[in-house]
This record gives structure tokens, sequence and C-alpha cells, in this order.
């Protein structure tokens, strides 16, 4: 038996070629009824068009390309995830092209998902305060960008900084903890300026943060620092990102202190090869990257359908993944 074809579902409804493709497509002049039986006989006699002839019969190549400088895949990889999960029930495949920072590279990538006809591009990065090292504006194609700086008049989406810090700094206070310190990166990523900021909206105005590298050495550093002082030491620690944290919990642990008995630690971006082989595991405010992914791919499936988004920056809520540094169970 060979594969079903627009031929047997014009046969099957008693219809022309054309009014199959025209009722597929939802275009054309005909009866609602009609296009409604048209579709459920091509359901029925299990109707589904290849790659090629679903790009003819649509003007659509059901492809979108996912452009990215985030080499490690530390970010790209569960936005990815997310956007395939909001495009495979729609028949769209992605395709992933990593352009490091180089923007000769970026550009041979772009130029090829043009000659593919991909039906839109997503955009994604390593933080969210720098553009990708290629020009996307004014392409034949719709651009959607998630957790890299967007173009002007584009669409951007990245997770709420300020929201994910909130949450995290209130969980502290929850716990009875009042000498909170906040222990971050590089103060020249917004991530760390917004944190920052809204850390101590919820902690108070005095209260300490300190700024150093993304890494697990400056946890160390950061705890030799505060507990090399003289006077009351912190009993809640914040930190910038999970690499932090890991930091933080093995120093804490070097002098004795108890976490969370003693101190009780929340990093951020859940990562959960990380968090999990923490000592204790580690609570970690989730940036729901892989939301971010869906809400991308539904966004550029909508303006490739050609349905009018409003263009701006729009900021997904992050949630907290608690775990035994704070007293609680399993994430």
């Amino acid at each position: 038996m060979g594969r079903t074809t627009i031929h047997d579902v014009a046969r099957a409804a008693g219809v022309s070629v054309s009014t199959v493709s025209k009722a597929l497509n939802d275009n054309g002049r005909m009866a609602v009824e009609t296009r409604a039986r048209i579709k459920q006989v091509a359901e029925d006699i299990g109707f589904r068009p290849n790659a090629l002839a679903r790009g003819l019969l649509f003007n659509r190549s059901f492809t979108i390309g996912l452009l990215t400088n985030d080499t490690y895949g530390r970010f790209t990889l569960p936005v990815m995830a997310g956007v395939s999960e909001a495009l495979v029930d729609k028949g769209v495949s992605v395709f992933l092209c990593a352009i490091e920072d180089d923007p000769a590279l970026g550009k041979i990538h772009v130029d090829a998902m043009l000659d593919k006809q991909v039906d839109g591009i997503i955009a994604t990065g390593k933080r969210i305060d720098r553009s990708l090292p290629v020009d996307l504006s004014g392409l034949p194609v719709p651009v959607v960008y998630a957790f890299t700086e967007g173009a002007p008049d584009s669409v951007t989406l990245t997770s709420d900084d300020a929201q994910g810090a909130g949450i995290a700094t209130d969980w502290l206070l929850g716990l009875g903890r009042q000498r909170l310190v906040h222990v971050t990166g590089p103060q020249d990523f917004a991530s760390v300026r917004e944190r920052a900021m809204a850390f101590r909206m919820h902690a108070g105005a005095e209260a300490e943060v300190l700024c150093g590298v993304w890494a697990e050495r400056w946890g160390h550093e950061a705890v030799a620092q505060l507990w090399g002082r003289v006077g009351e030491k912190p009993d809640g620690i914040f930190c910038g990102n999970d690499q932090i944290a890991r930091g933080v919990i093995d120093a804490l642990r070097e002098r004795g202190v108890r976490v969370p008995e003693d101190v009780s630690v929340i990093g951020f971006d859940n990562w959960e090869i990380m968090a999990d082989q923490a000592r204790p595991p580690l609570t970690s405010v989730d940036m729901n990257l892989k939301e971010l992914g869906r809400e991308a791919g539904r966004t550029v499936l909508a303006l490739a359908e050609g349905k009018i988004i409003e263009p701006g920056l729009r900021k997904l809520p992050c949630r907290l993944a608690v775990r035994q540094s704070c007293g609680g169970g399993s994430a």
C-alpha cells in the first residue's frame, strides 16, 4: 500500500484537488461545512503530506532556525527543548546553528537558513544584555529573540531576574533569616544589577551585595571574607548562580557551619546537575528557560502565519525549586 495522497482525499471527498488544497490551506471561498468535511475526510483516511508537498500546499517550509552563541549549551539547550515541544505538534522542525562569537560564521548560518527558506528564526544566547554578533534586522522572515538582546521593535523574551531575586529573598526572610547577604557575579551583567536591586528592595537598602566572578572559587572567597570579619555572621546567603552557591556551601562546611541549620543558601539557575549534587542539595531559582523556549516557538510560529504580535520586551516569571539547603525536601 502506498502513501495516501491529496488525490486520494479529493476522490474520497468527491471534490477537486484544488478544492482540497484550499480547504487544508484555509484559503479560498467555500462553505464552512465543506471545509470541515474535507479536513475530516483527510484525517479519516490518514492523509499526511510529506515535507515537500506540505511546503507546496502551504507555501511554507515548516522549519524554524535556532541561532545561538551559547556553544556550551547551558541556556540554549533548555530553550531549544521548549521550542521543539511547542512546534512538534504543528509539524515544524527546528535546526540549531551555533555561531560562537564569530560575525562571519553568523552570516554564513543566516544565509543558509534563508536558502533553506525557514519560516522564522529564533535568536538565543548566553546573556540577556548582549546581542548576537550578526545583524538579524530587516530579514524576510520573522525573528524572535529569547534570552539575548533583541533588535529595536522586535519581540524579545527573557526571564524576570528581579522577580526571581525577590522570591528567593522573600523565602529566606520567611524562614526567619535576618542577616542576608547576596553573593553574585560581575557588575557589568544586567542580570547582576537587576537581582542586586531586587534583593535590596526586599531585604533592606543596607543589605550587603558582594560581586565577583561566576565560579565556585568566588563562593569560597566570599565566605572567607564574611567569616573573617569580627561580629555577627550571615544566616542567609542568596547567590547569583549555582556554581557560586556550591562554593559557598563547601566553604561553610569546611568551617563547621551547618547548612541549613545555621545558614540557609539559595542559588540561581536551577542547573540540576549542579544543584542536585551539592551537599546538601541546593535550593535555586529556576529561570523557566524551557517555558521561555515554548513561548518563543509559539510566537515565531504565529508571526510566520501572518498574525500580528506586539513588539517589545516580555519578562517571564521564575520559580523557586526548594531543596535541603533551605530545609526543604526534593525540588
